[in-house]
């Protein structure tokens, strides 16, 4: 069957037809996917880079036919592996009549391995003369769009298989993505990080401000959560003594999703003993600018539309200062929860009766008006203690702690502590997080008395810090959607 044919069919004839060539191939003893093995002995981009020391000398060759061209006695075919693609020519002088004719009914989609020599076309084109070709697969769907990519996101999403056959661009994100990854934790260990793990099944979900998954385990009989952050545990080990701890894993929050938000996404942390919030600063510039210089061989990027200089030296500014920079509206002359209600009202901002004090008031007032305008990288440092329940106060502003969060095209990349190791102010705080869960506060923490018992043990001054790196990842691959650099987002089954 042709291929323009091929194309006239629905899915369901096209899926009918290819059926049909399997069993007619078991029929003669020839079931492709009884092949275990198959020997290859380059890739297509090592026969590209190294043509002149390959030139008609025999290779093997497998990957998945992409185009096919049937020109009577000869045809040209073109495969591609996991470097690249390449063309081969096949002929029925070098494979004889049967083969011949059993290579002209491989449908795109079909692995095959090719032997045969490699030699230029009259168009200068790198290809490999066929003397032998092997179906190692049969393929018994379709590619969609064969000779045009995948554009429908959704199903990209849904069938990442597919767009990384046909959108060879993805690949290469996720190959940046491994890249990054891979600096990451050099730079972690040349810092004298030891990488660790820790649970994500706990049985209190605190960590962070957000709405669990809730899970529960038969054998014990318990309701448990997925992590919202490693934040306690890692901390833990930091109390057992192991100085400096990082951990790249998944977190999990059952909240919404839009193009900077998964339910599950990869995020590190990590703790240093006898450090605070800004050796955390100093660490952060230093991790993303390393990084970004070692895998895109620059400091200076652009982002969509945005060109930002992640070279060290990056701002630093108050939460109060950056919203009256913005704003003209000075907090430090707001006192009382009364008096930032009043405000709020005056500039229309909006806030939860259940957070209505003072420093949620700030924190909305930042994310209303701030958040959006930080486009080179920020540090805003010195938030409200209402909405940093793991933070050490400041000595000269209790109502205020030694924390930051760090902003690069008006989003935010992390989140660090000087960390709160006085036990009785935990257990106090961590009261007040029950408290607004039972007023109604799903995001609110729970109690998790084991870590007041840690801290009690004694935790030693500590700076911590949180980076998301799915959002890292999308800086430094220019990628648009939180979708384009997880292989497998969530996404609601369509039956």
């Amino acid at each position: 069957m042709s291929e323009n044919t091929e194309q006239e069919l629905d899915l369901n004839q096209l899926m009918k037809v290819r059926r049909e060539k399997l069993d007619e191939l078991k029929e003669n003893g020839k079931n492709p996917f009884e092949i275990t093995k198959f020997n290859r002995t380059h890739l297509s981009k090592e026969i590209k880079d190294n043509y002149e020391e390959l030139e008609q000398k025999d290779v093997t060759i497998a990957g998945r036919i992409i185009a096919k061209r049937i020109m009577g006695k000869a045809s040209f075919c073109t495969i591609q592996d996991s470097t690249d693609k390449i063309q081969s020519y096949v002929s029925i002088n070098d494979l004889g009549e049967e083969s011949y004719k059993a290579f002209k009914a491989f449908d795109i989609g079909d692995i095959i391995g090719i032997t045969g020599f490699v030699f230029k076309t009259r168009t200068e084109e790198i290809s490999v003369h066929a003397k032998e070709v092997v179906l190692l697969t049969k393929s018994l769907r379709p590619l969609p769009e064969k000779f045009h990519g995948l554009k429908d996101t959704d199903l990209r999403y849904r069938q990442r298989y597919v767009d990384l056959i046909v959108n060879p661009e993805v690949k290469d994100t996720f190959i940046l993505r491994s890249k990054i990854l891979k600096e990451i934790r050099k730079f972690m260990d040349d810092k004298g990080y030891m990488e660790v793990e820790t649970p994500a099944l706990t049985t209190v979900a605190t960590g962070d401000a957000a709405r669990p998954f809730i899970t529960h385990h038969n054998t014990l009989d318990l309701q448990m959560y997925l992590r919202i952050a490693p934040e306690l545990n890692l901390k833990r080990l930091i109390v057992g003594g192991i100085d400096k701890v990082f951990e790249i894993g998944k977190n999990f929050r059952n909240e919404g999703m839009d193009i900077k938000h998964n339910p599950e996404f990869t995020a590190m942390e990590f703790y240093s003993a006898y450090e605070d919030y800004n050796d955390m600063m100093n660490m952060a510039e230093g991790l993303i600018s390393t990084v970004a210089n070692n895998v895109l061989g620059t400091t200076k990027i652009t982002y969509e539309d945005l060109e930002i200089d992640l070279t060290p030296g990056w701002k630093r500014i108050t939460m109060i200062d950056a919203i009256k920079e913005v704003t003209g509206v000075d907090f430090n002359t707001i006192k009382t929860d009364e008096e930032a209600q009043a405000i709020a009202k005056e500039k229309g901002v909006e806030y939860e009766e259940i957070k209505n004090t003072r420093g949620h008031i700030i924190n909305e007032f930042f994310e209303t008006f701030v958040e959006e305008t930080l486009i080179q990288p920020t540090f805003i440092t010195d938030y409200p203690v209402e909405i940093s329940p793991l933070t050490k106060r400041k000595k000269e502003s209790p109502e205020l702690v030694e924390r930051f969060e760090l902003f690069i095209g008006g989003r935010e990349y992390g989140n660090a502590y000087s960390e709160l190791n006085d036990p009785i102010d935990q257990y106090e705080r961590f009261m007040k997080q029950v408290e607004a869960k039972e007023k109604g506060d799903e995001e609110a923490g729970g109690m998790d008395e084991d870590f007041v018992n840690a801290l009690e043990i004694g935790l030693p001054p500590t700076g911590g810090m949180g980076i998301g790196l799915d959002r890292l990842i999308m800086l430094l691959t220019n990628s648009s959607s939180i979708r384009d650099v997880i292989f497998f987002p969530t996404m609601k089954p369509l039956n």
